[in-house]
C-alpha cells in the first residue's frame, strides 16, 4: 500500500509540473480580446458583420442579446439574422419588437426553422439555415458572427474582436464569455468550468498556427464565409454535440484561428443551484470522450489520481508521500488562481479544487449514464447525443 501511496503522490506531482510548465501556460489566462486588439484598435469603416443568432425559447434574454448588437460601437456594418428554432414562447416577436423600438428593423431578419433535419443538431441546422440565407446574397459580408442568444455585448466587444481578426488575418476569431459568476454554485463551479475547459484546449496552443490543437467557444464566432464555405460548411460538423470544438478544427485546416477569454461579452444564462451546473455539463461531457467507455475510465482514474489523490495523501499519507502530494496540491492551488481572480473571487478557493474536481468528476459519470439511458445532450426537449 505504501508502494501505490509513493507511486501515487510521485505521479500526481509530476503530472502538475508538466502542466506549470509545458502545457501551453494555459492557467496563466494571458490570451484575451484586450490583447487581441488593442484600445483604440478600429475595423475600416466598409467592414460588414452579419450576426447569426440560433435562439429556442429565449424570450426572456433575446431583447438584451439583441439590443447590445445593435447598439455596437462598429464602424462597419452589422446586421442580425435570428433563426427562430421552433420556440413555443414569444422569441422572434420579442426581438422584432426590440429592433424596431431602436429604430433598426431593417437591421434584423428572422427565419422560421423547421427544427433540424436527421442528422443534425439543433443548433447547428438553425446556424446552417442562417448561414444559407446569407450565402444566397450577391454580396457577402466580410465576417459572420455565430452568437448565442443567451449573451450581451459590451458596446466596443464587436469592433475589438473584427479589427482583430484581420490584423491577424484569422479565419475565426472566438470569445470564451464571462459567465455568471453570482449565485453560491457558480462562485464555486464557474471558474472550474474555465479552467478545466482551459487545460483540455490550451489557448495558446490553439492559436498557434503550427500545432494541431483546435477549439473554439460557442458563444462567439466571428468566422469568415468563404473559408467556412469551402471547408463545407456546418454541414461537415451537422452532428456534432460539442460544435464550438468542431467548428475550430474545422476551421484552423483553413487558416489561423484565435480564441481568448473577454470581460466585454456576458452571458446572460443563470446557474443558480448545484442541480443546473450539472445539468450544463452532463449534456455534454460524455461526448467529449467520444462516447467512448474506455476513455470515460481514463479520465475518471485521471482525475482521481491528478485531483483528488493529492488531497487524501496530504490528509492520510505517510512521509514521504505526504511531501510529494503536497508539492502538488500546491502546484495545483498555484494554477487556479489566476481563474479565480479572473471572476473576482477569493483565492482561498482554490483549496477546495479537489472537491469541485470529484464534483464534475460525477457529472462525467451522470453523462454516460444519461447517454446509456438514450437521454443524452438535453436542451430544451431535444435529445441530441448519438
Amino acid at each position: 500500500m505504501e508502494t501505490i501511496a509513493l507511486a501515487t503522490a510521485f505521479f500526481g506531482l509530476a503530472v502538475w509540473l508538466y502542466l506549470i510548465a509545458f502545457h501551453g501556460g494555459f492557467w496563466r489566462l494571458t490570451e484575451q480580446d484586450r490583447k487581441f486588439a488593442s484600445d483604440g484598435a478600429a475595423a475600416p469603416k466598409g467592414a460588414s458583420v452579419v450576426a447569426i443568432i440560433p435562439a429556442r425559447d429565449e424570450e426572456d434574454v433575446i431583447a438584451q442579446c439583441v439590443s447590445s448588437l445593435l447598439a455596437q460601437k462598429f464602424w462597419g456594418r452589422l446586421e442580425i439574422v435570428l433563426v427562430d428554432d421552433q420556440s413555443s414562447d414569444g422569441t422572434a416577436e420579442t426581438a422584432r419588437s426590440c429592433a424596431a423600438g431602436m429604430g433598426a428593423a431593417d437591421r434584423l431578419t428572422i427565419l422560421q426553422s423547421d427544427g433540424p433535419a436527421a442528422g443534425w443538431t439543433g443548433k447547428l441546422a438553425a446556424m446552417q439555415l442562417g448561414f444559407d440565407h446569407i450565402r444566397a446574397r450577391d454580396a457577402q459580408p466580410d465576417f459572420v458572427l455565430f452568437c448565442d442568444a443567451d449573451i450581451a455585448f459590451d458596446p466596443i466587444a464587436l469592433e475589438r474582436l473584427v479589427a482583430g481578426a484581420l490584423a491577424r488575418g484569422a479565419v475565426l476569431a472566438s470569445l470564451m464569455v464571462q459567465l455568471r459568476c453570482e449565485s453560491a454554485a457558480e462562485r464555486w463551479f464557474v471558474p472550474a468550468f474555465v479552467f478545466f475547459f482551459q487545460m483540455l484546449y490550451p489557448f495558446a496552443r490553439v492559436n498557434d498556427p503550427r500545432s494541431g490543437v483546435a477549439a473554439a467557444a460557442g458563444g462567439v464566432m466571428l468566422a469568415r464565409p468563404e473559408p467556412l464555405a469551402r471547408a463545407g460548411g456546418l454541414a461537415a460538423i451537422r452532428s456534432a454535440l460539442i460544435d464550438d470544438c468542431a467548428l475550430g478544427a474545422l476551421m484552423k485546416k483553413q487558416g489561423p484561428i484565435w480564441l481568448g477569454l473577454t470581460h466585454s461579452v456576458h452571458s446572460l444564462r443563470p446557474y443558480p443551484g448545484y442541480r443546473d451546473i450539472e445539468r450544463m455539463v452532463t449534456r455534454s461531457a460524455y461526448a467529449q470522450l467520444g462516447f467512448s467507455p474506455l476513455r470515460l475510465l481514463g479520465a475518471l482514474a485521471g482525475m482521481a489520481v491528478v485531483y483528488l489523490a493529492p488531497l487524501l495523501l496530504v490528509l492520510f499519507g505517510e512521509t514521504p508521500a505526504r511531501e510529494a502530494a503536497l508539492v502538488a496540491y500546491a502546484l495545483m492551488i498555484q494554477a487556479y488562481m489566476p481563474s479565480l481572480r479572473f471572476y473576482g473571487l477569493s483565492r482561498w478557493r482554490a483549496l477546495a479544487l479537489p472537491l469541485v474536481a470529484a464534483c464534475y468528476t460525477w457529472f462525467t459519470i451522470e453523462s454516460a449514464l444519461q447517454h446509456g439511458r438514450g437521454k443524452g445532450g438535453a436542451w430544451k426537449g431535444r435529445y441530441q447525443a448519438h
